[in-house]
């Protein structure tokens, strides 16, 4: 299988749909079905790939795979150069799953320039996986930052009244923070000799130098988790974003932060991130508790959503940052737990926005008596967000805590108050949308979930309940890589804990 270029393959087949979306002439119907058929089979084809990619990964081995590189800037000593390791294949299934439910969502809600809207989706998904493939630093900067434009054009162009502000805040928030991280690849290409990512986790930076390094990066994926308080561009551009764009942002874009600190904080500067690991804890629980009681006095469902994706997130740079093996996986899992629930409950909304056309919570009640199905899914989902015992949540926030209490109780203490408090703001939010009785006129005559949302949702429910029930087949596959992310971490960890002693 090293002789096929599958990366490549997965990362710019959905160029290609795009490209061909891009040729298609005819009437405004005609094109706007054709476009759609042409986007959700290259979407399709792209997850079947990197199922393919996945079946083929060896997780025993915790190097980077299917590696290829070739010359692109030879001067500078930049070059295309892609693989995965146990972490980042997880995250180019999630990215190519995501995408065609994305597509065949907005099948009905997008009816005005419906090509663009399907070339957008189509790059976008190529920025997103080329983010996870990418062992270039100045390759991964570009895919990092092309994601801002389809993104930035789908809210400004498909989104609510308030699109163009909400746009335009999403854009600037994340680009102020990606010019410090432009100066810190420059400097560490200059100091360490190489773009080369893996080449780079093994350079030594002075620990002088570190401090300000982490400091330009922790700027841009601050941003990108956001974490508090540099989350205040999330819930507008969730609120005005399409159904279909809210799914992305909250499904892989929030990831990106992340995965960022995965990436680079904690291999590649080590003595600055345990330096800085109780300013990470204090931001992270500030998110936690904070934009949970937040959430509580949310009378739209999307913002009420959008915050606790703030308040999930804290959860990632708390494990993140415990420098513990339970730690770190129980981030990664929380990650792609909250990559599928939170872009099922946007869908859950995006589901009743479409027949009523409100995200206000005082709109809805009683819904169980004429959406049985959606009652159902919907209780599903808001079981995994709270992080229910047989759900993907439950998963990744047990492994956090149970880090967090290896490095600071009080952080865990205060980490497990905030699952408290998602329950709150979660079980709110459904008895006021789906019990109660059916008093409003308007909601008398909706019809349950039909036979296109319901295969929109099904995936999404298998891999809750897959990833709750046997979360071994995505544990295994990423902890040989995290053993080794811990090893590359560890002479600084030992060098700290023997002189405190």
């Amino acid at each position: 299988m090293n002789t096929l270029p599958i990366l490549s393959l997965i990362i710019f087949l959905p160029l290609v749909g795009a490209a061909m979306v891009l040729t298609i002439r005819g009437e405004a119907e005609i094109v706007a079905r054709n476009a759609r058929a042409v986007a959700l089979w290259t979407s399709l084809a792209t997850f079947i790939l990197s199922l393919a990619l996945w079946a083929w990964f060896d997780p025993a081995n915790p190097d980077f795979q299917f590696v290829r590189t070739i010359e692109w800037i030879p001067g500078l000593g930049i070059s295309y150069s892609v693989g995965v390791d146990g972490i980042s294949v997880l995250f180019v299934v999630l990215s190519a799953f995501l995408t065609p439910i994305c597509v065949l969502a907005s099948w009905q809600a997008i009816t005005e320039r419906v090509k663009e809207y399907m070339i957008a989706f189509l790059v976008m998904e190529t920025m997103m996986i080329g983010v996870f493939c990418a062992l270039d630093m100045v390759l991964f900067y570009i895919f990092f930052e092309g994601i801002l434009i389809p993104m930035f054009i789908i809210i400004g162009i498909w989104g609510g009244p308030r699109r163009v502000y909400a746009a335009f805040k999403f854009f600037l928030y994340t680009l102020a923070g990606s010019v410090l991280f432009l100066i810190a690849i420059l400097t560490m290409a200059y100091v360490g000799g190489t773009t080369d990512i893996p080449t780079l986790m093994d350079t030594a930076f002075d620990p002088s130098l570190q401090y300000w390094l982490w400091l330009a990066l922790f700027a841009s994926f601050a941003v990108k988790v956001p974490m508090w308080p540099f989350h205040t561009w999330l819930p507008d551009a969730h609120v005005e974003a399409p159904t279909a764009g809210s799914v992305i942002l909250a499904g892989i874009l929030l990831k990106l932060g992340g995965y960022g600190f995965l990436r680079f904080s904690l291999p590649m500067l080590p003595d600055a991130s345990l330096f800085f690991t109780p300013f990470i804890y204090t931001l992270s629980v500030v998110a936690v508790i904070y934009t949970s009681l937040v959430a509580l006095m949310q009378q739209d469902m999307k913002k009420l959503i959008a915050y606790s994706s703030v308040a999930h997130m804290g959860f990632v740079t708390i494990g993140v940052f415990t420098m513990t093996t339970q730690g770190i996986e129980g981030g990664i899992m929380v990650m792609l737990s909250h990559g599928i629930v939170s872009a099922a409950l946007f869908l859950c909304v995006g589901v009743v926005y479409d027949r009523v056309h409100s995200r206000e919570i005082e709109t809805y009640g009683g819904l169980v008596h004429r959406m049985p199905i959606y009652a159902a899914v919907f209780m599903l989902f808001t079981m995994a967000s709270i992080g229910l015992p047989g759900t993907s949540g439950f998963v990744g926030e047990i492994l956090v805590l149970f880090g967090a209490f290896q490095a600071n109780t009080s952080v865990a203490a205060l980490a497990a108050l905030g699952i408290i408090l998602g329950a709150a703001y979660m079980l709110w939010l459904y008895r006021r949308v789906i019990f109660g009785e059916l008093t409003k006129e308007n909601l008398k005559t909706i019809l349950d979930l039909d036979r296109r949302e319901i295969a929109v949702f099904a995936p999404l429910v298998a891999v809750v309940l897959w990833m709750g029930i046997y979360p071994n087949s995505f544990l295994d596959v990423m902890h040989a890589s995290v053993d080794k992310l811990m090893l590359q971490a560890q002479p600084t960890v030992v060098q700290q804990a023997d002189a405190a002693q």
